[in-house]
């Protein structure tokens, strides 16, 4: 029924096998309709480069494959055939070089096991997927218990009509009698909300989210790194027109004055330090939140210069290697360094314990596995780096952030599950250009936060990223306003704005309010009915509600 394709190394050459016993190793699977176990044992020591298995699996023209992205920004939705899949911008394919890891870096694009992009009838799943058809909500999950081993993906060629699940199991060394869980897999059939319990809860087994629901404000979307003190502490102020539904006051990137040198705080942004504004959040009644990207070090930071053997490095040359282009390029802290290590939980001691914040919103996480390193897969090291955050915070809140989601399912307390928001509600220059399936746009933050709603008090809480109500400094219609906030209150329990709200009229004090208040929403189907326009039905304390909307431009009819 399966058959089988691989790529190894031995003794520095690469061999391909489709055998499941060869001289190699020895591949023992095992699909029984609710399960799919797999077991590799080496007979030599090698070290792994790809491996596949395929088996026959028809699909209807109404089947719909649930295409779970990468990591927290990537595009996630329900294909059915014809659809067709975004690769990264061509001309950086073309150019290659730093041109293809910049616009490549924030998912899977440069993994050897992945060369499907851009082709149509060809969907790929991270972690989990399901298949159902349309206006059925009736489904099939094919879910991975763990990503310990690697991560897990699953792929439908509707053309061929074939199903492949994929270990990335790239840099991964084996020793000759060594044996390795390749695939632990559930496939579960039932409606839409019970399917999703029994993956998360009986299969995985992870506990419901300590939190329900989180409402408050962030800065980043007004003011991004150009956060003041002063400006805060007038925002602090402006949610007490809302103190009864607000939780949460968060800062995000700009108090420091490097990135990766997070214990120094730029003074004249921020004069009185960061513990007096947690201070002064907490007397307000509110939690106190903090944003971090805990892996990077700004290739201009003291951390950086001072601590070279910290850092990742190219295991051949020994050269530092770039991770991000954000501030002019940054680095990333090598997770088995035990100095890094150290200064990584020494950063959260100080942040968390001394300055007195209650959440850190940790962001982007993905650095820490864009390639393998020490005979690991990134699905371990991405696994291994989510349980040092976990480590360091000890019981404070873990919003993340850029992270693949399989790594920190049940480990996180929250976390984003779309891209960035734009501002401009129809789009820039990078969305005309499809950079990647990652770029800031609220047409893929409104469609994420819909396809991956079951996520949300199962793995953790869904954060749906901001909603606007201002009238400044943002290019959307009150249509459009109303159609986000609206989405990511049915569909998300993490809700942020970045907004001023002692400038709001009443209006959009009242929306705020209506948006950030905790009600109980169930959605009873979603699905496109045309290549942009989404059909939504919920129920909303208790009364049935519907509406279709225009995903490219925002318009709204049918809300009943």
């Amino acid at each position: 029924m399966y058959t089988l394709a691989s790529k190894i190394r031995v003794n520095n050459a690469t061999v391909s096998h489709k055998d499941f016993d060869n001289c190699h190793f020895s591949f023992e699977l095992k699909d029984d309709g609710k399960f799919i176990k797999g077991i590799l044992k080496a007979k030599t020591d090698m070290v792994m480069d790809t491996f596949a298995v395929t088996k026959p699996m028809e699909y209807a023209d109404d089947t719909l494959f649930f295409g779970n992205g990468y990591q927290s920004w990537s595009t996630s939705m329900e294909y059915k055939r014809g659809d067709k899949t975004h690769d990264i911008i061509s001309a950086a394919r073309k150019l290659g070089g730093f041109a293809e890891f910049a616009a490549g870096e924030f998912a899977d694009y440069t993994f050897k096991s992945y060369v499907h992009y851009g082709k149509r009838n060809f969907f790929r799943a991270y972690t989990y997927t399901y298949l159902r058809k349309k206006g059925d909500y009736n489904i099939t999950i094919y879910g991975s218990k763990s990503e310990r081993k690697g991560f897990t993906i699953f792929e439908a060629d509707m053309t061929a009509n074939t199903f492949t699940v994929r270990k990335d199991v790239e840099g991964l060394n084996l020793t000759a009698g060594q044996e390795y869980e390749m695939f632990d897999i559930a496939i579960i059939e039932n409606e839409y909300e019970k399917a999703f319990d029994e993956y998360f809860f009986d299969f995985i087994g992870v506990k419901e989210p300590r939190i329900k629901h989180l409402a408050g404000y962030t800065s980043w979307y007004n003011y991004f790194s150009k956060i003041t003190e002063e400006i805060c502490l007038r925002d602090l102020d402006g949610m007490d027109r809302a103190k009864e539904c607000v939780d949460i006051f968060q800062l995000d990137d700009g108090f420091q004055t490097a990135t990766g040198d997070w214990l120094s705080v730029d003074k004249k942004k921020f004069p009185n330090g960061l513990k007096s504004l947690a201070d002064k959040i907490h007397d307000k009644g509110y939690l106190a939140g903090i944003w971090l990207a805990p892996f990077c070090a700004q290739i201009t930071s003291k951390v950086a210069k001072e601590h070279p053997d910290w850092l990742i490095k190219d295991e051949k040359t020994g050269k530092k290697l770039l991770r991000h282009i954000g501030w002019g390029g940054a680095y990333a802290f090598d997770i088995y360094n035990e100095g890094a290590r150290e200064y990584i939980k020494h950063f959260f001691d100080v942040i968390l314990n001394d300055w007195g914040f209650d959440m850190v919103k940790l962001d982007f996480l993905f650095t820490q596995c864009l390639s393998p390193r020490y005979g690991k897969t990134r699905g371990e090291i991405m696994c291994d780096g989510v349980d040092l955050l976990r480590e360091a915070c000890g019981d404070k809140l873990i919003l993340g952030c850029g992270v693949p989601l399989g790594a920190c399912m049940g480990i996180f307390d929250a976390c984003r599950v779309t891209c960035d928001v734009n501002k401009v509600f129809k789009g820039n220059l990078l969305n005309v250009a499809r950079i990647n399936n990652e770029v800031p746009s609220a047409q893929g933050a409104i469609n994420n936060t819909i396809f991956r709603r079951h996520l949300d008090g199962r793995a953790f809480c869904n954060d749906p990223d901001v909603l606007f109500l201002r009238k400044e400094n943002l290019t959307f219609t009150d249509e459009q306003k109303y159609l986000l906030g609206k989405i990511n209150a049915v569909c998300g329990n993490v809700l942020f704005v970045s907004d001023n709200a002692g400038d709001y009229d009443y209006k959009s004090l009242t929306l705020m309010k209506e948006f950030f208040t905790q009600k109980d929403y169930k959605v009873t189907a979603a699905e496109y009915i045309t290549s942009s326009i989404i059909k939504l039905d919920f129920i909303e304390d208790g009364v049935e509600r519907s509406m279709n909307f225009d995903i490219k431009n925002g318009k709204t009819w049918g809300l009943v």
